[in-house]
């Protein structure tokens, strides 16, 4: 069945610069490095790309080094803090409406950045706000985090890619460009735990999927891997501690189960 569902997607353009190259011979990295320079050619573009990834990685180094530094002489403070649910929920309802507008904002940060792991924030939503709320919040920052993907790399293609991705990335899932149910074969990546979601954001954008697809796709795939996160820490801050590992033995039993999938999908469609 899978086999029958290949066909061929297209390299949207970027910044109208050339026709869109069709991916045929040519791997899908290439044609996402050749989509944002065509008609140049020019070695120090992609150097260019290295150069301002590397600007990036630098940046996150120091902030890094920050965070760790302010944790060393707060951690103790803060985690007494969080280990304490009714001082955190106090503090939540106190500041109801800034605490909800950061914990947002923070996981769309984290989608932008997909190299960053979204599960621990998953799991501060479920603990702060709980598990309706909690799941509420990191589906609305979901579908923020993934718009702004969308519309950044149809906008800047490579320019953005390249800050965050190398093209051996791009050459695992190179299978999918010949995809011709391509918006089902991603909701179905998206469903499977353990699968990187950040990723395929950007990688969506590369591809004639619509705006309205993608985002979606994007929401709706998320909800299992929210829902095992904002159960297990809703159960954890509420004391339910049964709840919380159950919840964390299906997550884990999702996750290997969805690996074996995601190979066997991958598998068929590169035959």
């Amino acid at each position: 069945m899978i086999r029958k569902m290949l066909g061929e997607v297209a390299m949207m353009p970027v910044n109208g610069l050339e026709p869109e190259p069709v991916l045929g011979s040519v791997s899908f990295a290439e044609g996402a490095e050749t989509a944002s320079c065509a008609g140049t050619g020019d070695a120090g573009r992609r150097g260019g790309f290295r150069l301002r990834r590397w600007h990036v990685v630098c940046a996150l180094v120091i902030v890094a080094a920050l965070v760790l530094g302010l944790c060393w002489r707060y951690l103790p403070d803060v985690y007494a803090w969080l280990s304490n649910p009714d001082a955190v929920h106090a503090y939540v309802e106190q500041h109801a409406a800034l605490s909800r507008l950061a914990i947002i904002g923070v996981n769309t940060l984290q989608i932008v950045l997909a190299f960053l792991p979204g599960e621990p924030i998953e799991l501060a939503s479920g603990y702060a706000f709980g598990f309706w709320e909690g799941t509420a919040a990191c589906l609305v920052a979901s579908a923020a985090g993934s718009s702004l993907v969308y519309w950044a790399v149809r906008r800047w293609g490579w320019k953005v890619m390249g800050l965050f991705f190398t093209r051996e990335q791009f050459e695992r899932f190179s299978w999918l460009k010949d995809a011709r149910k391509l918006e089902f074969i991603m909701l179905v990546i998206f469903l499977i735990p353990g699968t990187p979601k950040d990723f395929l954001t950007y990688f969506a954008g590369l591809t004639r999927m619509r705006f309205g697809a993608v985002l979606a796709i994007a929401t709706v795939g998320r909800i299992p891997s929210i829902v095992t996160s904002t159960v297990a820490a809703s159960a954890f801050g509420a004391g339910e501690y049964g709840v919380m590992v159950v919840s964390m033995v299906i997550a884990v039993l999702l996750a290997g189960l969805g690996a074996i999938a995601y190979r066997s999908l991958e598998a068929k469609a590169r035959r």
